[in-house]
């Protein structure tokens, strides 16, 4: 792949598409190694669960300090929440890129579009660099646009749930009208979801429970990463049209045997 196709945002730019979370890991110690394995290069992390007091125990300090970090609003269930919890993240030294999750619906946990829009228009205005989480809306996604924001990520599935791109078509709707790199977020299962949302044209692909839950992070966080490659390397090279009936590899003419 040329190493010229980077993935810029918020004026950093990105080599690596795949983005990871730090959480439902058996032990935080494992996150370096999640990180050389996929390659990441930027890191969520809720700020719900970073512990300032405790340097031995801050889920910090295991996040290697080349990533970006990315603290998310987890926790937030309207505009005012998600935009404190922005403030105190940079305040304590997490920097001012913030991905945006208003969840008040605690039974599909799905974003709250409207609350999102409003969060990342206060946000854009105060300098941060503002990646929201949202259902696949195309309306919702046009506003964040308006708002400020410096991505949009739609969830693939419900969070957590590993059964891939069944938002698939609405995603596909955002990437061909959306002007803002498209990062799809949540429900990605495997590394053939991630390849298949990347071969649509996503800009990356951020996952957590699916490397975590695995019998091996690091060699899952490893397979990720190669999938990743592949889904963006056959996006870039253009992937041959869909066609209603067979069509031959070998022209159907000039057989050995013509009268036979």
């Amino acid at each position: 792949m040329n190493t010229h196709d980077y993935l810029e945002i918020g004026g950093r730019k990105l080599i690596s598409r795949l983005f990871t979370g730090s959480g439902k890991y058996s032990i935080d110690s494992i996150i370096p190694q999640i990180v050389e394995a996929s390659g990441c290069e930027v890191v969520t992390v809720a700020l719900r669960r970073v512990d300032f007091d405790r340097a031995g125990s801050n889920i910090l300090s295991h996040i290697p300090g080349s990533v970006q970090l990315l603290p998310n609003t987890s926790g937030a269930r309207n505009a005012d929440e998600a935009v404190r919890i922005a403030r105190i993240a940079r305040a304590a030294g997490c920097g001012n890129w913030i991905k945006i999750e208003v969840i008040s619906d605690n039974k599909y946990l799905l974003p709250d579009g409207y609350e999102t829009a409003k969060t990342t228009e206060i946000l854009a205005d105060e300098g941060f660099v503002v990646l929201p989480y949202i259902s696949p809306d195309l309306m919702v996604a046009k506003s964040l646009v308006d708002a400020g924001a410096s991505a949009v990520m739609p969830l693939g599935a419900p969070i957590g749930t590993n059964k891939g791109l069944k938002t698939k078509e609405l995603i596909k709707i955002l990437i061909n009208e959306i002007s803002l790199p498209v990062i799809v977020d949540a429900g990605i299962g495997a590394p053939s979801h991630a390849c298949e949302a990347m071969e649509m044209g996503a800009a990356a692909c951020l996952l957590n429970t699916a490397i975590a839950s695995s019998d091996d992070p690091v060699a899952m966080a490893r397979a990720f990463k190669l999938a990743i490659q592949a889904g963006r390397a056959a996006f870039c090279a253009g992937t041959g049209a869909q066609r209603e009936y067979a069509a031959a590899s070998s022209p159907l003419t000039g057989f050995l045997f013509p009268n036979e």
